[in-house]
C-alpha cells in the first residue's frame, strides 16, 4: 500500500493484479486497485475531478480524465473516508499509475489538487 496526503486528505491506494481477467497471450494484463480518501483537513471537502497518468513497460502511456470517481463526486467532512475500486488494462506485465483529484472546499469553494501517489501494476507471478 502507498499513501500519500496533500492539504488534508490522505489517499492510500492497494493495486491487485487480476489474473483471471489477464490474457497475457493477447497482451492484456488488468489490475484493481481500491483507493481510500481520508479527510483529515478542518474542512468539507468534495472530489469534484479525477486525472491519471498511466504507463506500462512497452512504452505506452494513457491519460484519463473526467468527473469524481466511479461516477459518484463524494463530500466528506472532516474525519470522513470514501474508499472505491476501479480497474486499468496494461499491455505489458507492469506498469504504474499516478495522478491527482481536483477538489472544492464548501466552506469557500476554493478547488485545490490531491497529488495521487505512484504505484506500480506488476502480475503477481513476477513478484519473487
Amino acid at each position: 500500500m502507498v499513501t500519500q496526503t496533500t492539504s488534508g486528505i490522505t489517499i492510500s491506494v492497494e493495486c491487485i493484479y487480476q489474473e483471471e481477467y489477464s490474457n497475457p497471450s493477447n497482451m492484456h494484463y488488468m489490475f484493481a486497485y481500491r483507493i481510500t480518501i481520508e479527510n483529515n483537513s478542518p474542512y468539507t471537502t468534495q472530489l469534484i475531478n479525477r486525472h491519471w497518468d498511466i504507463y506500462d513497460a512497452i512504452g505506452a502511456y494513457s491519460q484519463v480524465d473526467g468527473p469524481g470517481v466511479v461516477g459518484n463526486q463524494p463530500v466528506l467532512s472532516p474525519g470522513e473516508s470514501h474508499q472505491y475500486v476501479s480497474g486499468c488494462n496494461l499491455k505489458s506485465e507492469f506498469g504504474h499509475m499516478h495522478g491527482y483529484y481536483t477538489m472544492r472546499r464548501e466552506i469557500d469553494g476554493e478547488l485545490f489538487e490531491v497529488e495521487i501517489p505512484k504505484f506500480n501494476l506488476i502480475a503477481s507471478y513476477k513478484l519473487n
